[in-house]
């Protein structure tokens, strides 16, 4: 993947929006150069958390340039999501890539609302991966796309060379995700998905993880997953410990609105605002994840 390969903490950035509900472009700027100065090792745009099925093409070409000015200046990985129900469609945002300076990689989702079969699931991300100009890093997260890929399908896309890894969001440390970390590639890497077990992921193999919570707190989540990558136990499990009430407040109402609120709170994004369907935390959510923060961060 360019030379790089992927370890570490990566933030699936929200897309912040101004007081008119046009992209803040500055924000994106300055939490990407915060969050790099934090230790993670790169940005995630276009993501789930960034609302980027609520982005116009021209808003997602403005996220995507705006992350790419700073990974250029910093040196960071910046991966893009550009994932689909459509192989057709998918193929064509992964085009819409070459060129861009800095993208090391396509985020590409798991087909979602069609429910293919898993031969399916399998061919499609073959088709992406032929096609697209940087590698590729698939996307498991079956709570939202209603098919999850098995290991047997994810170690069969794992031999594709244009292939890096997996964003594995399973609801759990489950059989499935403990084969697959078994065997895996050594090219390929496994990155955790779903923040609660993110801890555990990395002591069995994993290389890091794509973590929304660590929009807040993101010292102490990067030195969480540090120290699964050196098997330092007790370290880590006092993180794990410390931060499992900032996930738990962080997702309490749908992902990104408590986010978006606390980092408004913390005076970091013009607004707290996020596009419908999705609705505006509440202010008890907000308040019980700053109060969670308060203590991982004292702790």
């Amino acid at each position: 993947m360019a030379g790089d390969r992927l370890r570490g903490v990566y933030i699936p950035l929200i897309t912040p929006f101004d007081r008119s509900g046009e992209v803040a472009l500055d924000a994106i700027e300055s939490l990407s150069h915060e969050y790099l100065d934090a230790g993670a090792t790169g940005i995630v745009a276009l993501g789930t958390t960034g609302e980027s099925t609520a982005l116009d093409s021209a808003e997602k070409r403005a996220v995507i340039d705006a992350c790419s000015r700073v990974c250029v200046e910093r040196d960071a990985q910046l991966i893009v999501g550009a994932g689909t129900n459509s192989t057709r469609t998918t193929i064509a945002a992964v085009h819409e890539l070459a060129g861009t300076p800095g993208v090391t990689a396509a985020l590409i989702v798991v087909p979602y609302y069609v429910r293919p079969a898993e031969a399916g699931i399998v061919a499609h991300f073959r088709a992406v991966a032929d096609a697209s100009p940087v590698p590729v890093v698939l996307y498991n997260i079956a709570i939202r796309t209603g098919r999850n890929l098995g290991s047997a399908g994810v170690l069969e896309v794992a031999t594709h060379p244009n292939v890096a890894g997996i964003k594995q969001a399973a609801s759990g440390l489950d059989l499935d995700t403990l084969t697959l970390l078994a065997g895996a590639p050594d090219e390929f890497e496994v990155l955790g998905g779903e923040d609660p077990f993110l801890f555990p992921l990395v002591l069995m193999g994993g290389a890091g993880a794509i973590c929304a919570s660590a929009h807040v707190c993101t010292e102490r989540f990067v030195a969480m997953i540090e120290c699964g990558l050196a098997g330092k136990v007790d370290e880590g499990r006092a993180h794990a410990e410390a931060l499992l009430a900032v996930v738990e407040a962080g997702f309490a109402e749908p992902n990104p609105a408590v986010f978006k609120g606390v980092l408004h709170a913390q005076g970091r994004i013009p607004t707290p605002d996020v596009r419908m369907p999705l609705l505006k935390a509440s202010d008890a959510a907000i308040q019980r994840s700053l109060a969670a923060i308060s203590v991982a961060t004292t702790v």
